[in-house]
């Protein structure tokens, strides 16, 4: 008697093992996804749209003051590249462009959010910074 997945030439799905790490692909691995971070601006604009928010180019332009049109252009296109941001166009006119952040860009938010927890720890130094007299 054959089995029937042979029968229908389909293969069961299994539960995809998870993955094991060492501790080179483990530091390699945090290593490509710090860089995916990587940019003066990309950690506030990712704040800016956590929450299922989408924006209006110039609402994030009126939301971070400091950055300018360029780089913050240039930012939103390179997390629309790596597959953090989406750009929702509008064909009308005037144009309309609208940021929201892609579902994996949103799943960022409990991992920064326990970043921010950690550095929340930090335990205070008893010298200061510069200080290398060991003296009080």
């Amino acid at each position: 008697m054959t089995r029937t997945d042979e029968k229908v030439r389909y293969s069961p799905e299994s539960k995809p093992s998870p993955v094991v790490y060492t501790r080179e692909t483990a530091a390699e691995g945090v290593e490509q996804a710090l860089k995916l971070l990587e940019g003066r601006w990309k950690l506030t604009i990712l704040f800016h749209l956590f929450g299922g928010r989408v924006q209006r180019f110039s609402e994030l332009e009126r939301a971070i003051p400091a950055v300018s049109q360029k780089m913050l252009i240039q930012q939103l296109r390179q997390m629309e590249q790596d597959g953090i941001v989406r750009r929702i166009v509008h064909h009308r006119v005037p144009p309309k462009v609208e940021y929201a952040l892609t579902d994996w860009g949103q799943a960022l938010c409990p991992a920064l959010d326990a970043l921010l927890t950690w550095a929340g720890q930090r335990p205070a130094t008893a010298e200061a910074p510069g200080d290398d007299t060991g003296e009080p």
